[in-house]
């Protein structure tokens, strides 16, 4: 139960802080933090609760992460299901909560694409589906990878939460207008929940495609890198 609620905070502070911060200061008047803020504030997101809640769930947040993690056998397959529900959640409860504060805003009317994850007239650069497919699975593959990586037995101890949260910077750095970024089923699934329309309809490219990276490079990490 301690797992859970630490995957439950974990991927709230996740998709609250990264989500709030895209949502309320990329573009606020000539103070905005642009994609770079966003990126960075979804980097300390992951860093930040990695080092607080790490030494009790593992720090996934991310459905994708606990699948890439099972198959590169680092996480037992009876746990996944509690993990993914935790993390659904905890992103739902999050997107829930920015819901109430942008809806309070003087002038609001309604909450546009709420920072949630698009391709096509979706997309922030009007990337194509296969675009965001290519992308989605090639940086989920990739952030697992570090994630295996930094947390194997033979790296360096004590740094893996400040890999994994720079690794997920860059992957935003690059992704952004691409797809505004997912690598996580459950941080699209919040955020298309409450912007609805044609984001909910896209909505499986941001399950299939991250999951199909992650278990990729699980195998990957599990048959070239996990033993000298």
């Amino acid at each position: 139960m301690k797992k859970l609620f630490a995957e439950f905070f974990g991927t709230f502070w996740l998709v609250f802080g990264g989500c709030g911060s895209a949502i309320f200061a990329a573009a606020f008047p000539e103070l905005g933090i642009g994609f770079a803020g966003v990126a960075l504030a979804f980097g300390l997101t992951v860093l930040t609760m990695a080092f607080a809640v790490g030494h009790i769930s593992g720090a996934h947040f991310n459905p994708a992460v606990s699948l890439g993690l099972w198959a590169g056998g680092k996480f037992e397959g009876k746990d996944l299901l509690g993990y993914i529900i935790a993390q659904l959640i905890g992103a739902i409860a999050a997107a829930g909560g920015l819901y109430l504060i942008v809806s309070g805003k003087s002038d609001f009317v309604d909450i546009g694409g709420f920072a949630a994850n698009g391709y096509g007239d979706l997309s922030p650069g009007g990337y194509s589906m296969t675009s965001a497919l290519v992308a989605e699975f090639l940086l989920t593959a990739f952030f697992l990878l570090i994630i295996l990586g930094s947390t194997n037995e033979r790296a360096p101890k004590g740094f893996a939460p400040i890999a994994i949260g720079l690794g997920l910077t860059l992957i935003h750095l690059i992704s952004i207008p691409i797809t505004n970024t997912s690598v996580n089923p459950a941080r699209s699934t919040s955020q298309a929940l409450f912007a609805g329309g044609e984001f909910t309809s896209q909505l499986w490219l941001f399950w299939v495609a991250p999951i199909a990276g992650a278990i990729v490079a699980g195998l990957i990490h599990k048959a070239l890198f996990d033993k000298e």
